[in-house]
């Protein structure tokens, strides 16, 4: 068993990316955002040529990549179709109302000139065809269509001395999105993920007690293969809050629950993965916990790197990062939001706490991406344990990146860290309480998407998405 460090020898290599403005859609004016145009969910295609944004209106908007005309000018997204995916409906046995917001939004590998997607709200899964319909038009033809009667038609064939081939041109290219399959009827509770399996013939979806496993051809039935609904449901300790395939391995994937774990499991193992292979999960001192632990410790988000060899998982105060073959304590840490702790009975009262922040890895498996309040994200180094902290706006002053990793320095925010993990002078502390008195807690990020070959990244905050470009520093 090898048991080195994935990232050994990488640290020098691995510097800080400087981040460009590219592109932004959407309203950007401080004037008040409709509910159903707020961005739910960002996700690049496997190629990254494709863009799709899904809003809590039930409509799902895909972007193109366009090839840049002028050297030196960055590629840009350009607006390819839209389409409702979900509309509300209604649940007569338990007198439910489902709301047509997108949860989550996956792309299947491309097989054909079509794309295909999966798109789901809060109880079903539907898979989308989007594709280029061509009218054509005749032109040149040896007898026109204003004719009267069958005698005319054939008085001007015999005025007809020499025949013509008609010739077919293009009238009209239009993009197009139609529905192929629902698998309904498989979800009780809120479908919080969808993954294809890297087979390309299954995918699984999970809600709050199950994970489900669907062929892609079958709308009928589905197979459990995790379920976490006690006998009693007085007895329900945790819930599933997200699901993933591993990219890699098609027998393999992994959930979080809300009590601040990990599990991965392996089909070949069980038909029903109750029981997991491996479980991360940090254990906090019961000393030190509080009320609020075990809503800080809730897992929001949680994925594999693009090589499979991490695991990477937000809650609210911290960002993890596992090495998939350490169970005991997580590769990396990076703190957050330790610096709203002395407001938690407030951001409880408004049910801030609860926000579900969504995080990703870049293609070499080197940074990670997530985001915060006053419309801001961070991206984290792994290697190096450093951050660069900035505001989605059009225009981005160079922000230095801050090191994580030497004692007394400051966090992602640019914030002084809680008394938890260093002593804090009195300045600091003071700077730490003004600047969480200034945060918007409206303004927060929770969509991020990393292009799966480059470094573009997109940015979804309330109805705008932001898209930046990675340029060399020295530039």
């Amino acid at each position: 068993r090898n048991s080195a460090c994935p990232l050994d020898g990488l640290t020098n290599m691995s510097k800080d990316l400087a981040w460009r403005f590219s592109q932004v859609f959407g309203a950007t004016s401080p004037a008040p955002v409709d509910e159903a145009d707020i961005i739910s969910t960002i996700e690049f295609d496997q190629t990254g040529s494709f863009l799709a944004v899904g809003d809590r209106g039930g409509r799902v908007v895909v972007f193109t990549r366009s090839t840049p005309t002028k050297t030196g000018k960055l590629p840009e997204y350009k607006f390819l179709v839209e389409f409702q995916s979900h509309e509300p409906s209604f649940d007569y046995l338990k007198s439910l109302e489902i709301d047509e917001k997108i949860n989550a939004i996956k792309w299947l590998p491309r097989r054909s000139a079509s794309r295909f997607l999966l798109s789901s709200n809060d109880k079903t899964v539907k898979l989308w065809k989007i594709f280029t319909k061509t009218a054509h038009r005749f032109t040149d033809l040896n007898i026109t269509s204003d004719y009267r009667g069958r005698k005319e038609v054939v008085r001007r064939q015999k005025r007809i001395k020499k025949l013509k081939v008609p010739k077919m041109e293009i009238e009209d290219v239009a993009v197009m999105a139609s529905p192929c399959k629902n698998y309904e009827n498989g979800h009780m509770f809120q479908i919080n993920s969808v993954s294809p399996n890297s087979d390309q013939q299954t995918f699984l979806s999970a809600d709050d007690l199950r994970i489900n496993l669907w062929n892609l051809d079958v709308t009928s039935e589905c197979f459990q293969i995790v379920d976490k609904k006690p006998e009693d449901m007085d007895e329900l300790s945790e819930v599933i809050t997200s699901a993933e395939f591993h990219p890699r391995h098609c027998n393999i994937f992994l959930y979080s629950t809300s009590k601040g774990c990990v599990k991965m499991a392996d089909m070949r193992a069980n038909a029903l993965c109750d029981r997991h292979s491996k479980q991360f999960e940090h254990t906090v001192d019961s000393k030190n916990s509080s009320f609020f632990a075990d809503f800080l410790s809730s897992i929001s988000d949680a994925k594999f790197s693009r090589d499979g060899k991490f695991i990477i998982a937000r809650d609210y105060v911290q960002l993890k990062v596992w090495d998939v073959r350490k169970e005991k304590e997580p590769f990396k840490t990076f703190d957050l939001h330790n610096h709203l702790r002395s407001r938690f009975c407030e951001l409880y009262e408004s049910d801030t706490i609860f926000d579900s922040f969504k995080c990703c890895a870049s293609p070499d498996s080197k940074y990670t991406l997530t985001g915060t309040y006053n419309n801001k994200f961070v991206i984290h180094n792994i290697a190096r344990g450093t951050a660069v902290n900035l505001e989605a706006a059009k225009f981005q002053p160079h922000k230095a990146a801050v090191d994580l990793s030497r004692k007394g320095t400051i966090n992602s925010l640019n914030i002084p860290l809680s008394p938890a993990h260093h002593r804090m002078s009195n300045g600091n502390a003071k700077a730490a309480a003004a600047h969480s008195e200034n945060l918007d807690f409206t303004k927060k990020i929770l969509c991020t998407a990393w292009h799966p070959k480059e470094n573009v990244i997109a940015i979804g905050t309330a109805s705008s998405l932001f898209t930046y470009n990675a340029v060399d520093a020295d530039k």
